[in-house]
């Protein structure tokens, strides 16, 4: 085989090598194959683009019409309970008995732990002795000063001796009121030897068992009582949201809302069943983080809520009157992260505009600029059409979320 030969065989796609070429060449048909194939393609393309048979592509649309919505935020937060009370003893004794069930329910003033006081209760007899003995020496000083006011009238007495029968009554009577004072001390203390629930709520562990010693006013917690219901929760929002808000409000793109419902979501990502409401806002931001708090009261009847959980909150920042959603699916992005819609003419043809949109809103995109109210904006066959092409319309009512917020 000679060199051209070789050269042939191989630029007709065979594999072959000096030793196995047959002297005589076999007709090439993959010529002839390829320009089928690429008509075939290109006819495909044209059938695709303009439908079957090249007629109108069937699509689905939507037309865009004004409507209010709340744009809010999901903020994270933790629970914590409305009202925390720590039991502790106001005296010193060995605990007797412990009258409450840990983790239950417990009323205001309902007794928790009773500690040893037989010490007291000798107090209190003592004062209540001391008391009846300044109450006797009261009645004496009162029976002479009644004789010294007679015999002095008779000149029986002198005037010296009549003033220090009054003196002596006035002591006398100054002895019963500190011996009340000291009765009723004593009677205090052995009150609180019995120590009390100061609030309702839900009483934890104990921190002591029967025949602990506690001691007056110690630093540790004997238990915590917290109220449940209503349940506060703590959110943090940061600064720049905030100053964002105010200039959005400020430059009229926003309406101010107030009193909106919070609506909390679970770690699960459930909804609380119970709206919150907006309490107060920190007059500070953190310096660490660069956030304030937002205060939230939740009722939690069915204590669904417990303190030191993490949770999200749907708050209100402003209302949008007059504002233009498109779904989300028919946004398309350009590499550079330019954003742009299809758009079904009046005239039947597909039209590409270029839009601004700012936030999400539920399913949708909240539209900032391109695109007016009557447009249809075209949500499913995208693929299948191309700017220019011929289209028939099918209209679907899209159910949007008004109130769904923006992620944080």
């Amino acid at each position: 085989m000679n060199e051209r030969s070789f050269f042939a065989i191989s630029h007709s796609g065979n594999i072959a090598s000096p030793s196995s070429v047959e002297p005589k060449m076999r007709p090439n048909y993959l010529f002839l194959l390829i320009p089928a194939a690429l008509l075939g393609l290109s006819a495909c393309g044209e059938r695709t683009a303009g439908g079957p048979a090249g007629g109108p592509v069937p699509v689905t649309v939507v037309t865009l019409a004004p409507q209010q919505v709340t744009v809010s935020r999901e903020l994270p937060g933790r629970t914590r309970a409305s009202v925390v009370a720590e039991v502790r003893p106001q005296v010193t004794g060995i605990v007797k008995e412990v009258l409450f069930e840990e983790g239950g329910a417990v009323r205001a003033g309902q007794p928790l732990y009773q500690l040893d006081d037989a010490t007291y209760r000798a107090d209190v007899e003592r004062a209540r002795a001391a008391l009846a003995r300044a109450k006797a020496t009261l009645d004496a000083a009162g029976k002479r000063a009644a004789r010294s006011a007679l015999l002095v009238k008779d000149g029986l007495v002198g005037a010296q001796d009549h003033d220090n029968v009054i003196a002596a009554l006035g002591e006398a009577e100054a002895d019963v009121a500190v011996a009340q004072a000291a009765l009723a001390t004593a009677t205090v203390v052995l009150g609180h030897a019995r120590i009390v629930s100061p609030i309702a709520g839900q009483v934890g562990r104990s921190a002591v068992t029967r025949g602990a010693l506690v001691t007056a006013n110690q630093s540790e917690a004997l238990a915590s009582v917290q109220q449940l219901d209503p349940l506060f929760v703590d959110l943090a929002q940061s600064s720049g949201e905030l100053l964002e808000l105010r200039r959005a409000i400020e430059a009229g793109r926003l309406e101010a809302a107030s009193g909106l419902p919070v609506t909390l979501l679970l770690e699960d990502g459930s909804e609380h069943p119970q709206p919150g409401r907006l309490a107060f806002s920190e007059v500070t931001v953190d310096p660490g983080t660069g956030r304030y708090i937002l205060r939230v009261v939740v009722p939690n009847p069915g204590q669904l809520l417990m303190p030191g959980m993490y949770v999200r909150a749907r708050v209100g920042g402003g209302i949008r009157q007059d504002a233009l959603l498109v779904p989300q699916q028919a946004v398309q992005r350009d590499p550079r992260g330019g954003t742009s819609v299809l758009l079904a003419g009046a005239d039947g043809k597909v039209e590409l505009r270029q839009v601004s949109v700012s936030r999400t809103i539920g399913d949708a995109w909240l539209v900032e600029d391109g695109l007016a109210a009557g447009d249809r904006v075209i949500i499913e066959g995208l693929q299948k059409v191309r700017p220019g092409a011929e289209v028939t319309a099918t209209e679907r009512p899209v159910q949007l979320a008004p109130h769904a917020p923006d992620p944080a």
